[in-house]
């Protein structure tokens, strides 16, 4: 029989009596993460997703043990890190255990002749992409959560950066990885640089959210910090003109690192003008001197071919500047009744205005503001970014209203045939959703999860599993 005291009895025994805690105050801490909903809760004194034990580990070796103790006693595990995530990944929806990788010290060790970086799991991503530029080296990974976020994390996600049109996501950047499954085994997966011995077994864990194993250790991409930067700020007259530039651009495979593409409602805050009438483009080439001068020149003659006017560089250089600032959610979420969401999914070209249309028309009733742009740019399409904001009576009521404004969006996205998510994951916000977004594919993550995790123990509720 499944047996929770039996588990953690092991566990004081095999990690110490420290390593362990069931007080009110750590259980109520890991009952939420920073997904808007879950910070609501928070603030109306809410835990429904609590776990019954908290489990600090300080060493990547005690992870096995952790695990395997779980897997025999039948004890549900739910990763946890920074607790950044935006849509619920680390909160335990079966109680069980919340394991917190934080405790483990941060290491890293630089190989600048083969160009990569091996770190713990637990490495703090702002952290080291500073340490890497002492050396004059970037990750080219630069998500606004860089400065609150893991590396283990980035992989668990399948996260990408601000400047993933360039540098690509993370499955373009991870080199290899540790892991150790449910059962307490370790699995190391790598190619240098390229292996063609059967799939590419990298990829099963990426974006697998701690359902399928826990990431120990990470080796990532790195790159030589760029001779030259620039940026430029265009207008546009319309949303279809800047998806026409977006996707003509990608069709001649440039390869901006800046691309954003903000409609009328978000490009007056993107600009910081309330004024400010049309939709605006950021854009910016970097490299090597002669090549980014070249390419942001031809990316202004397209954008000029497209009725674009080029307004200069500071309101892209603005954005730069403060693109790690959430204080915008953050404030209003500190609000009583106050309530912000930011959802982002991905379609293709041909699809996207549609679907941002849609989108917008739908979600207005349920927030004061309805702000999108468009990133992350591909042959295929983009990515489609949607900030909500609005206010309700109290908080109870902002609530419902963060509810209602997920189910809308994702029913809209399933009829459109969208992706449900192009790089905050799954989480709670998206598991209902996950086995009609995935349809027939669904079977291969059960499949996976059998046969990885037979006690199904590894972040339950997540990714409709």
């Amino acid at each position: 029989m499944p047996s929770l005291s039996s588990a953690l009895d092991a566990l004081i025994v095999e990690l110490g009596p420290g390593a362990v805690s069931t007080t009110a105050e750590d259980l109520d801490a890991t009952s939420h993460d920073t997904w808007p909903l879950a910070t609501k809760w928070a603030h109306a004194g809410m835990h429904p997703h609590r776990a019954d034990a908290l489990v600090r580990v300080t060493a990547v070796e005690q992870i096995p043990t952790v695990l395997a103790v779980a897997t025999r006693e039948e004890v549900p595990v739910t990763v946890r890190a920074l607790g950044s995530s935006v849509t619920g990944q680390p909160l335990p929806v079966r109680g069980g255990i919340v394991l917190d990788l934080s405790g483990i010290p941060a290491t890293y060790e630089v190989d600048e002749v083969d160009l990569t970086v091996t770190a713990t799991a637990s490495q703090h991503g702002g952290d080291l992409e500073d340490a890497l530029q002492q050396r004059g080296l970037t990750l080219g990974h630069s998500p606004q959560s860089l400065y609150r976020s893991t590396v283990g994390g980035w992989l668990a996600t399948l996260a990408t950066g601000q400047f993933s049109s360039l540098y690509g996501g993370i499955e373009d950047l991870v080199v290899g990885y540790t892991v150790v499954l449910a059962t307490g085994e370790s699995v190391e997966l790598s190619a240098s640089p390229r292996a063609a011995m059967g799939p590419d077994l990298r990829q099963v864990f990426l974006g697998s959210e701690g359902t399928l194993g826990v990431i120990t250790s990470v080796t990532l991409k790195v790159f030589p910090l760029p001779e030259t930067q620039l940026v430029q700020t265009v207008a546009l007259p319309s949303v279809r003109a800047g998806l026409d530039l977006m996707r003509e651009q990608a069709r001649l495979g440039l390869r901006p690192f800046l691309v954003r593409f903000y409609d009328a409602d978000e490009a007056r805050h993107a600009m910081a003008d309330p004024s400010f009438a049309s939709p605006v483009m950021f854009l910016g080439s970097r490299g090597v001197d002669a090549m980014a001068r070249t390419e942001l020149d031809t990316l202004l003659a397209l954008a000029e071919r497209f009725g674009g006017t080029v307004l200069g560089p500071d309101g892209a250089q603005a954005w730069l500047d403060r693109r790690f600032d959430f204080s915008t959610v953050e404030n209003l979420l500190a609000t009583p009744g106050g309530y912000a969401e930011t959802i982002e999914v991905a379609h293709r070209w041909s699809r996207l205005e549609g679907l941002h249309a849609d989108l917008k028309q739908a979600l207005a009733p349920l927030a004061d503001e309805v702000l999108a742009h468009f990133s992350h740019v591909y042959t295929q399409g983009s990515s489609l970014y949607l900030i909500l904001l609005g206010r309700a009576e109290d908080d109870v009521a902002a609530i419902a209203r963060l509810e209602s404004l997920w189910s809308t969006a994702m029913e809209v996205c399933l009829r459109h045939g969208a992706e449900l998510s192009h790089h905050h994951g799954g989480g709670l916000a998206r598991s209902p959703y996950t086995r009609r977004s995935l349809g027939s594919a669904h079977l291969v993550l059960r499949r996976l999860k059998d046969a990885l995790d037979p006690a199904g123990v590894l972040n339950p509720g997540k990714l409709g599993l």
